[in-house]
């Protein structure tokens, strides 16, 4: 079993960056796909970045353009890098693993704060 710990929330100001990380208990070598997840209060859980083992990418359009996903096998870390940020980007952000790729996320993490106000 893959436990996956996220950190590097807090507060920012509008325009401001901001990195996530997401730390592997166990090897994501053999995880097909990992992504990085979001909830806004009164808002639906929605995934804004997946990354694929060859690396491809994928983005929601709110955040395309904007964000970043990377993994480094090597350390089991995942990353998401946020820049130009919104206060609509406010919202707990999860860090998840999709084993055998094929979309549905078995791994997920506890959450950190992403909170982008002036």
């Amino acid at each position: 079993q893959v436990q996956l710990v996220e950190s590097g929330g807090g507060l920012v100001q509008p325009g401001g960056s901001l990195r996530l990380s997401c730390a592997a208990s166990g090897s994501i070598f053999s995880i097909n796909a990992m992504g990085w997840s979001r909830q806004a209060p009164g808002k639906q859980r929605e995934l804004v970045a997946r990354i694929r083992g060859d690396g491809y990418t994928l983005y929601a359009g709110s955040v395309e353009g904007r964000f970043t996903i990377s993994r480094d096998n090597a350390k089991n870390t995942v990353y998401l890098e946020m820049n130009s940020l919104k206060p609509e980007d406010t919202a707990v952000y999860y860090c998840a693993g999709d084993l055998d790729g094929n979309g549905q996320y078995e791994y997920w993490g506890q959450g950190t704060q992403v909170t982008v106000s002036s």
